[in-house]
């Protein structure tokens, strides 16, 4: 591993020596971390290119995109009899969720955390039975102060952290009342959802002590603050109880094998033909029927098509009827966090585990240790700063731990990813009222899906499997108000939710 490993959330060449290949078909696959996963991919893989051999066009629906929302899909499609084929741009599946390996630990590039309140990663976790760890949590916090960064106990900062973002979200109950249904006080919604996260901050107009502890949130999130809208992290207050608690805690549990496991098992179950680096260059309507073509010129026909792939790569594709104005301006505007950029870091100084938040321009948002001799996980939005090079990386880190030092690090960029162009979904001001509804409806046969488009946790993975389930006709989980987290029979890890501050859905 070079010190400026930095790689996109492709999965693309030059990186397969570090991971499981195996022929498959006569396509060369690339596993995922450990290779766990091989075989399933294999036999979607084999599957799909003996059906392209013998002249196979008789698809019920063709699903573009293999991350959990079109994994998802596919598996529901499937248990209903209908014939799929699942086309995926990468060499992998996944999509904004990545296990992959840096220096022999295993980490995710892209979404992470799961957790009771959040019903459908839930339920498919005990579906597979998939076993959930948490994290260690921090054994101090570093919180920034007119004077520099100050360590605090984790329970001292957070509960200070619990009475600032508790009056950002006055009021959410009353707008979002059922958070899994959010136009239900639309009335409510429309004057706040010109706000963005600048916004909030100035009508609260807090003390400057007060106010740097709370742009390390918005500034990773909006993208700038100014770019973020308030009704996006508002909704994941809601959707977490209205609550600090509930908000600062959803990311605490990681699946044991990863991420890939959940990918895999829902691949497995569903066991759609599945067709590696396909990415689609045209989705064209005719006579009762869909035309979709690779760049590479392969040509597949469906009844349907479901689009599984972030909205804001709805605009390298071109589509016959073209796209409705509701549509065009969402991936013209950008629904995924822009510029946002994850890296793990192996730190020789310090070595305990610690978590640092930082105000609005510096270089990173927030960075910290969750493990025992685990690297440290850091997020930055800044496009003046080099994360290639490991002297500027360093260099950033010690402006929050001036006795850092860097033996390594990893970096994924998912905003110059072609098949993401961008991070988790976040909403702008006016997206949620204007927008929001209107793109998740189909253009004739053509549907649309991915995380982007939830009606709930939009942003995390439980939103990307909730957009599958429906645009497939499948029942979808809207828990009470006040219902309790439901852990549907799983064992939860012991843990003080209040230590711990919630990262980011990627």
């Amino acid at each position: 591993m070079t010190d400026n490993d930095a790689r996109p959330g492709s999965g693309g060449s030059g990186h397969l020596s570090r991971r499981t290949l195996l022929k498959a078909g006569g396509l060369v696959v690339a596993g995922t971390a450990a290779g766990f996963g091989a075989a399933a991919i294999a036999e979607a893989t084999e599957s799909a290119q003996a059906a392209e051999q013998a002249g196979r066009s008789d698809y019920d629906t063709i699903v573009v995109g293999a991350g959990l929302a079109g994994l998802t899909a596919a598996r529901e499609l499937r248990k209903k009899g209908r014939r799929v084929l699942l086309l995926e741009a990468r060499d992998r599946i996944g999509g904004r969720t990545w296990t992959d390996r840096f220096n022999d630990y295993e980490i995710e590039r892209g979404g992470a955390w799961v957790d009771p309140l959040q019903p459908h990663v839930w339920r498919e976790l005990s579906r597979y039975n998939l076993t959930i760890v948490a994290d260690q949590g921090p054994e101090r916090v570093l919180m920034p102060t007119p004077g520099g960064f100050a360590e605090f106990d984790p329970v001292t900062a957070y509960t200070r952290q619990g009475e600032l973002f508790t009056p950002f979200f006055a009021g959410a109950r009353d707008y979002f009342p059922k958070p899994y249904a959010p136009f239900t006080r639309e009335d409510l919604l429309t004057p706040l959802d010109g706000l963005s996260l600048r916004d909030r901050l100035n009508q609260l107009a807090y003390p400057p002590a007060d106010e740097m502890r709370m742009t390390g949130t918005t500034s990773l999130y909006g993208a700038p603050s100014s770019r973020g809208g308030l009704l996006q992290l508002a909704q994941w207050w809601a959707l977490a109880g209205w609550n600090y608690t509930g908000f600062s805690g959803v990311n605490t549990f990681r699946i044991e094998r990863g991420t890939v496991a959940l990918a895999t098992a829902i691949l497995n179950e569903g066991k759609p033909d599945l067709k590696l680096r396909a990415p689609v260059a045209s989705v064209v309507q005719a006579n009762g029927t869909v035309r979709v073509t690779t760049r590479s010129g392969a040509a597949f026909t469906a009844p349907e098509v479901i689009m599984a792939v972030p909205v804001n790569v709805w605009k390298t594709i071109a589509f016959s009827p073209g796209l409705p104005q509701p549509h065009l301006e969402a991936t013209a505007q950008g629904y995924g966090v822009p510029r946002q950029k994850k890296l793990w870091l192996d730190l020789a100084t310090p070595t305990d585990r610690f978590i640092a938040e930082a105000p609005e321009g510096f270089p990173f948002a927030i960075m910290g240790r969750l493990n025992d001799n685990a690297p440290a996980v850091a997020f930055t939005v800044d496009t003046s700063f080099d994360v290639t090079n490991r002297a500027a990386v360093e260099a950033a880190v010690r402006e929050i731990i001036p006795s850092a030092v860097v033996r390594s690090h990893t970096v994924s960029d998912w905003q110059a990813e072609e098949f993401s162009l961008g991070g988790p979904a976040f909403r702008q001001p006016r997206q949620l009222t204007r927008l929001h509804r209107a793109i998740g409806q189909p253009l004739g046969r053509v549907k649309f899906a991915g995380d982007d488009l939830a009606l709930g946790w939009s942003g995390y993975m439980d939103g990307a499997i909730e957009s599958g389930l429906r645009v497939a006709g499948a029942p979808t989980l809207a828990p009470s108000p006040n219902a309790s987290p439901d852990t549907q029979g799983m064992a939860l890890p012991k843990v003080n939710r209040r230590v711990y501050r919630s990262f980011v859905g990627l």
